[in-house]
């Protein structure tokens, strides 16, 4: 946090790289604006771009072939990167990924890919990071396999706010949902007992 407050920078990754960086990367880095379910990647399309988000996060899901049935599988906000293929030197995604809504700096793929080849630092960072998410994706599956519920709704709530920063949520049951691969009923139920053991407060379309 000292370090993000140093460097005014609001996303992790970026506040955690060396000034030399820094400067390569800032003349390709572009202001964004991503609003609510903003397709960010496109299964098996070229990835265009990058995102270093400093508000919102993004869902990374997973689409059952031949099916519209869907389930997250990662969630990425102020803590890394949306577009690891560009990382990992591969220019397609097999997942799509999409935004809440959210603020960040975005930069083309191709300036990306140009960088990296320039900085080592970069690389190793950006690396880490693909690391990290891929563990992460793991314990996703994990949970979303054996886990209650309950247990993965909290889990998700949890997640959600390391990255958000804030108390308040904005997000609907229907969303919620969509992302565990459940039943809307279900997670209706969930935040009811949450809101029993006053965990929660929540409002139509928004929990605190």
């Amino acid at each position: 946090m000292e370090e993000l407050v140093r460097t005014g920078l609001r996303n992790r990754l970026l506040a955690s790289l060396p000034e030399a960086d820094h400067a390569l990367l800032r003349p390709h880095l572009a202001p964004v604006t991503l609003n609510f379910r903003q397709r960010l990647q496109s299964a098996n399309r070229r990835v265009k771009a990058a995102y270093f988000l400093e508000s919102g996060i993004a869902s990374v899901v997973a689409i059952a072939t031949g099916s519209h049935s869907q389930t997250e599988v990662a969630v990425i906000g102020c803590e890394g990167i949306v577009g690891l293929p560009i990382v990992l030197r591969a220019d397609r995604h097999v997942r799509p990924s999409f935004s809440r809504k959210a603020h960040g700096q975005c930069i083309e793929a191709a300036d990306l890919v140009s960088v990296m080849s320039q900085s080592p630092t970069l690389s190793d960072a950006l690396l880490r990071f693909a690391h990290f998410f891929s563990v992460q994706s793991g314990y996703t599956a994990l949970a979303n396999a054996h886990g209650k519920v309950e247990e993965r709704l909290a889990r998700w709530l949890l997640m959600a706010q390391d990255r958000i920063a804030s108390k308040e949520l904005i997000l609907t049951h229907e969303f919620l949902a969509l992302m565990l691969g459940v039943r809307r009923a279900g997670v209706t139920v969930a935040l009811q007992h949450f809101e029993v053991k006053g965990l929660i407060t929540a409002a139509r379309g928004s929990m605190r």
